[in-house]
């Protein structure tokens, strides 16, 4: 190699050449790397601290609720809807300003958030629970068959007991009554058994005059075939 031939004095002034020469793209790269290690460590500390400000806001709307300061609740539900949107925290305040509209008489108004929930959130069970609720309200509005269209679609088995328990209060309010049977008992069989709502659900069969048989998820007749060798 010629870089063996030269002097100790021509091969200090090459490296300086080369450093001259290069150091702009090494400085570049080094204060390149450093602005996305503190924009990194920034933006995990601006989320953080994000999500902390929300969390404190949710138990403090949490603690309105419980003490009934309605004024406050909304108050502090309305800014986590605004200042943090597209998040569980603006979804669970959406519901919470929901309830408060149907405690001030405004059930019109709390089936515009539950709906809103119930087709854009991101959290599923969330979505689950604003259904259930709009079910609710819409009963309670004596618009049955909405109620009924809003659960037609069935739910995970986590929600397939109360699901089916509000088809059941739906159906009576509606006077059918040998449907909200055949609702409750399905709820039952879906409901925990040790549970508290297995024996609300067992009251309100005998309340109708019904007789507690717990309906079992229906397997379709192929099934055991199929699992044959």
């Amino acid at each position: 190699m010629a870089e063996e031939y030269l002097t100790d004095d021509e091969q200090l002034e090459a490296v300086k050449h080369l450093a001259v020469e290069y150091a702009p793209w090494l400085i570049g790269g080094v204060l390149l790397g450093a602005a996305v290690f503190f924009g990194i460590r920034y933006f995990q500390s601006y989320t953080t601290e994000r999500a902390l400000k929300a969390s404190a806001e949710f138990s403090a709307m949490t603690l309105a609720m419980q003490t009934n300061d309605h004024a406050k609740s909304r108050q502090i539900a309305n800014g986590l809807i605004k200042e943090y949107g597209n998040t569980p925290y603006a979804d669970q305040a959406q519901m919470t300003v929901a309830r408060l509209d149907i405690d001030e008489g405004h059930p019109g108004d709390a089936v515009v958030k539950l709906t809103q929930v119930m087709t854009d959130s991101k959290d599923t069970e969330l979505r689950q629970i604003a259904r259930l609720r709009l079910a609710r309200v819409l009963t309670d509005m004596g618009k049955y068959d909405e109620a009924l269209k809003t659960l037609a679609d069935p739910m995970s088995a986590a929600f397939a007991s109360p699901y089916h328990e509000v088809r059941g209060d739906t159906y009576v309010a509606k006077k059918d009554i040998p449907a909200a049977i055949t609702e409750y008992q399905t709820a039952l069989g879906a409901a925990d058994p040790r549970g508290i709502n297995s024996a609300l659900l067992e009251l309100k069969i005998q309340d109708l005059g019904g007789v507690v048989t717990p309906l079992a998820k229906v397997i379709p007749a192929d099934t055991f075939n199929k699992a044959k060798p």
